[in-house]
């Protein structure tokens, strides 16, 4: 991963953001890792995943309680609309 300390971010902020479509950007200030920037493809890839995983350990643990699948998903929407 290419890392960019703060301030050369905030200069070069416009290829840090081409870099970031092939890859996270790590950004640091005084040495120390802050941020990472990623492409929006990566970001709701990322979203998509957790959500997949979070679905999956649902329906497990609903299942368990009795709960159908559009029972455990409607609960899943709402947790992520908060």
């Amino acid at each position: 991963m290419e890392t960019y300390r703060a301030s050369d971010a905030k200069r070069e902020f416009g290829e840090l953001l081409l870099k970031s479509q092939s890859g996270p950007v790590s950004v640091t200030r005084n040495g120390k890792p802050v941020a990472v920037v990623l492409s929006e493809t990566e970001y709701q890839s990322l979203k998509l995943n957790a959500l997949r995983a979070a679905l999956t350990e649902g329906e497990q643990s609903g299942f368990e309680q009795g709960l159908s699948a559009d029972g455990v998903k409607a609960i899943a929407r709402q947790r992520l609309q908060k």
